[in-house]
This record gives C-alpha cells, structure tokens and sequence, in this order.
C-alpha cells in the first residue's frame, strides 16, 4: 500500500462516502478495489457557479502499490506522495523554576498554554477573573435578559472559561501558517469539536458544542496536574534581578502573593484595567491599528439566495456565508466574523458601555445573518500614547449607551435611514436578535464621521458585490468596538517582554492573535519557549 495527495478532486453534493470513493477511481483509472481508504484534508466550497456547486477536494488516498505506481507516473492528475513524519519532541531546558509557571487568562491562548504546560509536566497555575463556564453563561443571560443595567464586571462575554471566542461563532479559519495548527484541531477535536474541523475550508465550533470543548480542555489540564483559579485577578507583580519573581492574586477580598518563575499573560483585549496596571509598572507597550463599526443583520434567506442562487434549498449547504471588501478614500472597509443563523449580542464588560458581536450555534439556524461592517482606525485617528486607543473606546462604548437610552439597550438603525443620515424607524422586515433590545435613532449621532463616511461607502460598495446586502431594511447595530486589540504589548523573537524578563504577553490581548486558532497556537509557542528554559517538575 501506499498513500499520494491529490487536489481538486470534485464531490457532488449529494454524493455519499461510496460514490466519492468510486468517483475518484474513475478520474484515476484504476479499480475499485484498489482504493482502500480516502482522508479529506481539506473540503472547500465552490459555489462560483450558482446552477453548478460542488465540494473541491484536496484528499489522501491510500492505494494498492500497483495503482500508487499509475497514479504518481500520470503527468495529468499532479499527484504526490504522502511521506509519514513523526511529531517533534518538545525540548526541555534543565534550570529549575524558582517559583510556579503562572498563565493569566484562560482564553484560547491561556488555554493551550496552560494544556501544553501541564501535559509536559510543569503543573502550571491558571488565574481567571471570571467564573467557571456554567456560571459565567447564567451572568451573561442575566445581562442579557435585562435583568441587569451593566455586565458583571468579571464574569461577562470578555471575562470567563473560555474568553470572549466562548461566545461567539466559534470559527477556526486562520490567516497563519503554522505547523502548530494541526495539533491545536487535535485537541479541540479530542475535547469533543466535530471531527470535521480538520478538514473543513471554513471549520467552526459554534457556541453551543465550544463551551463545552473549553470545559474539557480545563478538565485535561487539571488532570494532568495543572491548577485553575477562578474569581482569580491579577492585580499587582514584583521584580527581582530584572525578573518576575512573585505576583499578586486576588479572589474576593483576599489578596495573596505567588511565587512565578514565568508569567504568560492571556488577558484577552477586554482587560483595559489589567493592561493600565501593566502599563503603570513599566511594561513596555505601542498603540496599534484595529477596526470599528456595527452588526448588520439581515434575512439568512436573502444571503443564501445571493450566495447560491437557485440552488438555496439544498439540505447540504446550510446557511452562506460571505467576507466582502471595499474602500473608503484611503481606508479600508470590510465584514467581519460573519455568523451565518446567529444573533447579535451585547458584549460589555463593564459599566455604561454598549459592545455588539456575532454569536451563533452549531446549527446556524437562526433567521438572520449578522456580521461586522467595519472601519480601519490608526494611531493617527486616536493618539501615539499606549493608551490612547483604549481611552478612545471607552468614549466610544459609553457613547453607543448613552443613544440607546442609558438602559443597556443598543443604539440601531435601519440602512436606507443610515444612507440617508435619518432618524430610523423600526425595521419592518428584521427583527434584531440584540437583547435586552435595540432604540432606533440617528445612528451617525454615536460614531466618528469618518466611520459612519467609511460604513455608507461600504454598505454601498457590498450592494454590489452581493445582491440585497444594501437593502432598506437591514438593520444596523452599535457598536462594534473590539474587533482586536488598540495596544500590542512589544516581545522579542523569543516571546519575553522587552522589558520585564519572565513576562509573556500572548494571544489577542496582547496584540498577536487575531482568532481562536491562531491566539492558540500563539499560547502553545509561548509554553514551548517557557519550556525550553526550565525543567518539567519532578
């Protein structure tokens, strides 16, 4: 037997495992029985012609040696083989830690690297401000019912098991090459992801099924030695040497120093009192470009037509998805985390703020469609300090609730009201899935002029590239203000801190992830460089 890769093998939508399977023997030209078994490695969608849509396949199969020999001799089908390579070793350094490995943070980045660490025998300590995941999801339904004014400050759509990705779509496509990637989608699958997440073009979890992939991700570290803290924040650390030597914790009323050989800090960008606190003792940070705008929502209907044309209805697409581009004079305009069958959600984490997102389950079943329609912002737009950016927001957030009545409901407009810099009426044909609730207004009144100028050109620029998406009733929701960090706390090659030994920044909080995926692997090379230093405990 032997194994060869092959690209752009066609799978008709209908098609089942064994007429695939005999598909690909017919493009080959060899035998049925000499195809013992197909891996997908990679599904993509090709819907660029709407009365044709297939699956393009990138697939290994494993053929009798006969057939392998025919099919690498054929110029035709460009196919390679497949040659087994065993996973690295990671390496271990021999210093012993004075003090524990400490992750702030238990996020995707948090979590992979506090998975890594403890899987390798550094029996790391996990600190999380926020709750554990069932209790984190009741306070954020508490919020969410308006039942509460303002999120609580600790355990809220930024806060928590799991980090913000906890609520969201769940997607795991990455701009990143890296080799880490496989191994992060072992891990997610092993902690109960679909299986179809190593394979799929555009994987994604969904909300539903990543709560509990986060819990038995915890579970595996504290299994294999790890602890975790919840209700745990990092308020304060010491130097010794020109090194981390101790940081403070506090959980309730009780504040207690940590002896830490290494602090890899996994805050997520909603931690704006943490990284002030970091700032404050010297850690060396720049301003960094990011994005804001709204969630427009529209019928999922509408973007499946457009996507699929006449072939919408068929059971084995599901909901479309869309990414769409433009300018805006010298910036740049575009949709992002799109959840197809989702819902818009408050995502504050702290008092008189009003933050939007996109969430959506597995299923992707609901009515409408949402995404971000976002606008480029740079240091040049809000200022060279450090914090610039994150004061910035907090006028921005405090604005957004101050035009949807200072109640927690979000400011929103119907789109031909926002082209026409209106007043807007209720939307007679979406219904905004935001709660506790939308207040339609003036939407331009509580965002810069260069943003609300940046989302017109949009909005009118996406009209044309997918049919409908300017319709009049789509409805517009503010605002969507964390896209990724303002801030990048600055590391050398080696992922340290430029200026505090012993300190890790990573993941999106830091400024160098911009997902799920890649704030993971991001974590598990910051584990592997801590690794490299120190000893596995005895």
């Amino acid at each position: 037997m032997r194994t060869v890769y092959l690209q752009n093998l066609r799978k008709e939508l209908d098609a089942t495992d064994e007429s695939f399977a005999a598909s690909c023997c017919k493009k080959l030209g060899i035998p049925k029985d000499a195809l013992i078994r197909v891996r997908i490695v990679r599904q993509a969608l090709d819907a660029r012609k709407k009365q044709d849509i297939f699956y393009c396949i990138h697939a290994e199969l494993t053929l009798s040696d006969a057939a392998a020999k025919r099919v690498l001799k054929d110029p035709r089908l460009k196919a390679e083989p497949v040659n087994e390579t065993a996973e690295e070793t990671p390496a271990f350094g021999t210093k012993q830690p004075q003090g524990r490995i400490i992750v702030a943070g238990l996020g995707p980045a948090g979590l992979f690297a506090a998975l890594t660490l403890a899987e390798n025998g550094y029996r790391p300590l996990v600190i999380e401000r926020g709750r554990p995941i069932e209790e984190r999801v009741k306070d954020v339904e508490t919020y969410w019912s308006g039942r509460g004014k303002n999120p609580d400050p600790d355990s809220n759509v930024a806060f928590g098991e799991g980090g913000a990705g906890t609520f969201s779509d769940g997607k795991l496509t990455t701009r990143i090459r890296d080799p880490h990637i496989d191994g992060v989608l072992r891990d997610l699958i092993a902690s109960g992801a679909p299986e179809e997440i190593a394979y799929l073009a555009k994987p994604h979890i969904g909300t539903d099924r990543l709560r509990t992939v986060v819990k038995n991700l915890r579970t595996r570290i504290e299994k294999a030695g790890g602890e975790v803290r919840f209700s745990a924040k990092l308020t304060d650390f010491r130097m010794r040497d020109g090194a981390i030597c101790e940081v403070q914790v506090r959980e309730g009323d009780r504040e207690t120093w940590e002896p830490c050989a290494a602090l890899l800090l996994a805050i997520g960008h909603g931690a704006r009192d943490t990284a002030r606190m970091l700032f404050e003792k010297g850690v060396v940070m720049a301003p960094k470009a990011f994005a804001i705008g709204v969630r427009a929502e529209h019928p999922q209907s509408l973007i499946n037509a457009s996507q699929y044309g006449p072939m919408a209805s068929h059971p084995r697409l599901g909901a479309a998805e869309y990414r769409l581009t433009a300018r805006s004079g010298e910036r740049g305009v575009y949709t992002f985390c799109m959840c197809p069958g989702g819902q818009v959600v408050a995502s504050a984490s702290g008092p008189e703020q009003v933050v939007v997102n996109g969430m959506s389950n597995f299923a992707r079943d609901g009515k409408n469609a949402n995404a971000a329609v976002v606008v480029q912002i740079t240091p040049e737009d809000f200022g060279p300090h450090p914090l610039d950016g994150l004061r910035y927001l907090d006028r921005l957030e405090r604005d957004a609730f101050l035009s949807g009545g200072g109640d927690g409901t979000a400011p929103a407009s119907t789109v031909g009201a926002f082209l026409r810099g209106e007043v807007s009426g209720p939307s007679q044909s979406v219904e905004p899935t935001y709660r506790p609730g939308v207040r339609y207004t003036k939407l331009s009144d509580c965002l810069p002029d260069f943003v609300t100028a940046g989302i017109r050109d949009g909005l009118r620029a996406f009209g044309r590239q997918l049919k409908g998406y300017d319709m009049e009733d789509a409805v517009l929701t503010a605002v969507e203000s964390r896209t990724s960090s303002p801030l990048r706390i600055l590391r050398d090659a080696a992922m340290e801190s430029v200026s505090h030994k012993g300190l890790y920044p990573i993941g999106e909080g830091a400024g160098y992830a911009g997902g799920i995926v890649s704030a993971a692997v991001d974590g598990r090379k910051a584990a592997e460089a801590v690794m490299r230093i120190y000893a596995p405990l005895p």
